[in-house]
C-alpha cells in the first residue's frame, strides 16, 4: 500500500500539470471544456477511488497469483517479451471488461461514473468508480497466466497500463494519421464518450484499437456530427458517491416493484438500460430523448456556492495528499477512519454544490470523524510533526466547513423560493 500510495503522489500533480496545460490551450484557442462544478466532481470522483484502493475496499474472487501457479504453462526468461505479453494482457482483458460494463445491466453501474460527465477533457478521464468492489473479470486473463507471465510483471505494468489511458480524453487533438488505425486516439475516445446514435457504445478499446476493429465495435469520428457527452439517463448531480450508485438502486426499485419473478432476476443481466414493461409503464424515469435540444445539468451554480466548492475541495486534495505522504504511519483502522472523513467531506461538498441539504448532515458526520481521530490520536494523525499547527488549521477548516455550508444552503433555499414565488 506503500508503494501503491508513493506512485499516486508522484502521478497526481503530473495529471494535474496536464489538466492545467489542456485549460490554457482551450483558452487560447478560444474553446470552451470546462464547468467549474464538473471539473470539481470529476477531480472529486478520483478522489474517491483513490481512497477505496487506500482503504482496501476491494474483494479479488480468484488472484492473478493464484492463476499463474496454477495455469501457467510456460518460463519466458525475456523481460522484454514478459512485459509486452503483460501489456497486450492486460489490453485485451481491458477491452473485454469494458465491453461487458456497458452492454450487461448490473454491470454498467461499474461504468457509470466515468461517462457521466457531460464535459469531455482530462479531468474526467479521472472519474474512476468506487462501486467495482468485487473483482468479477479474474478469467479474462487466464490467457496471461497460461503464458505463465509472473505477477509481479503485472503489477508493474498495470499501473502504466492504466495511466496510458489519461491523454486521449480531450477535444483539442484532431485525428493523428497513421496512429488512427493502431491505437486509442483522442477522436476514437471521442466516439466512445457520446450518446449521439451513431457513435453510442463504439470503442471500447483502451490502448490498442485493433479490438474493436476485429470485434466488431469499431466507429470512426463522423466530419460533421458532433459528440454529446455524458448518459442517457442523466446524473444530474454533482456528488460522485451518488452517481457510483444510482443504476444500481433503480435496478434494486425495479427488481422489488416488478410483479414478475422472472423479471427480478433476469433485470440484473439483461442489455444495459432493460426495465421490466410494467415498472416502466408505471415508474418512468428521465431519459434523453433529443440529443439536439438537451440542456446540461447546471445544479445550483451561485458564485457563493462556486467559491466554497472551490475551497473545500482545494483543501480536501490537500488532506488526501498528507495521507498519501504519511499512511506508512498508521494501523488499518486509522487509514479507514482517515478514508471515512475524507469520503464524507466529497460527499458534504458536491451535494452541497447541487443545493442539497443532505450536505449539513454530512458535515455533521464529518465532525463526528474528526472528533473520534483527536479522540484517540489527541491530534489529526500527528500533523504538527510534519505542519506547524497542523490541529489548529484542520480545526479552523472544520469551524468554516460547516458554517459555510449552512450558510450556502440556507441562502439557496431563499433564493430558489423567490424564483419559485416569482414564476408563480
Amino acid at each position: 500500500m506503500e508503494s501503491y500510495a508513493a506512485v499516486l503522489s508522484i502521478a497526481i500533480p503530473g495529471f494535474v500539470v496536464l489538466i492545467i496545460i489542456e485549460a490554457i490551450v482551450a483558452r487560447i484557442k478560444g474553446i470552451e471544456i470546462n464547468n467549474s462544478f464538473d471539473f470539481i466532481s470529476s477531480m472529486s470522483s478520483g478522489m474517491t477511488n483513490t481512497l477505496k484502493d487506500l482503504m482496501g475496499l476491494s474483494i479479488v474472487i480468484i488472484s492473478y497469483g493464484w492463476m499463474e501457479n496454477a495455469f501457467g504453462l510456460f518460463d519466458i526468461q525475456s523481460n522484454v517479451l514478459l512485459y509486452a505479453l503483460a501489456f497486450i494482457g492486460l489490453d485485451f482483458a481491458g477491452y473485454w471488461s469494458h465491453r461487458f460494463n456497458h452492454k450487461i445491466n448490473l454491470f454498467w453501474n461499474r461504468h457509470i461514473i466515468h461517462h457521466s460527465s457531460e464535459e469531455f477533457n482530462l479531468a474526467c478521464a479521472l472519474r474512476q468508480p468506487i462501486s467495482n468492489l468485487i473483482g468479477i473479470y479474474f478469467f479474462l486473463y487466464v490467457p496471461m497466466a497460461l503464458l505463465g507471465v509472473p505477477q509481479k510483471i503485472v503489477a508493474i505494468t498495470a499501473p502504466l497500463h492504466l495511466f496510458a489511458q489519461f491523454w486521449y480524453h480531450t477535444r483539442l487533438i484532431n485525428k493523428m494519421g497513421i496512429l488512427e488505425h493502431l491505437l486509442v486516439t483522442p477522436s476514437h475516445h471521442r466516439v466512445h464518450h457520446a450518446i449521439n446514435p451513431e457513435y453510442i457504445d463504439k470503442n471500447f478499446s483502451q490502448i490498442f484499437i485493433v479490438w474493436d476493429k476485429w470485434f466488431g465495435t469499431f466507429q470512426e469520428e463522423i466530419k460533421g456530427t458532433e459528440a454529446v457527452y455524458g448518459i442517457k439517463r442523466p446524473a444530474n448531480s454533482w456528488n460522485p458517491l451518488i452517481i457510483n450508485f444510482m443504476h444500481v438502486w433503480l435496478l434494486i426499485k425495479d427488481a422489488w416493484r416488478t410483479n414478475s419473478w422472472r423479471d427480478k432476476i433476469l433485470i440484473w443481466f439483461k442489455p444495459t438500460g432493460w426495465r421490466p414493461d410494467d415498472v416502466k409503464e408505471k415508474y418512468p424515469v428521465d431519459a434523453i430523448e433529443d440529443i439536439n435540444t438537451y440542456q446540461k445539468y447546471q445544479g445550483r451554480q451561485s458564485k457563493s456556492a462556486l467559491y466554497f466548492a472551490w475551497f473545500q475541495f482545494v483543501t480536501n486534495v490537500a488532506i488526501l495528499y498528507y495521507l498519501l505522504m504519511t499512511i506508512g504511519d498508521y494501523s488499518i483502522l486509522g487509514i479507514l477512519t482517515y478514508g471515512a472523513f475524507v469520503m464524507t467531506s466529497i460527499f458534504s461538498y458536491t451535494s452541497m454544490m447541487d443545493g442539497h441539504r443532505l450536505a449539513f448532515v454530512f458535515e455533521i458526520i464529518k465532525i463526528v470523524f474528526a472528533g473520534l481521530v483527536f479522540y484517540n490520536y489527541k491530534s489529526w494523525y500527528n500533523i504538527e510533526s510534519t505542519i506547524p499547527q497542523g490541529n489548529l488549521l484542520l480545526v479552523v477548516y472544520l469551524v468554516l466547513s460547516i458554517l459555510g455550508t449552512f450558510l450556502i444552503l440556507q441562502k439557496d433555499y431563499r433564493d430558489s423560493s423567490k424564483r419559485f414565488e416569482t414564476s408563480h
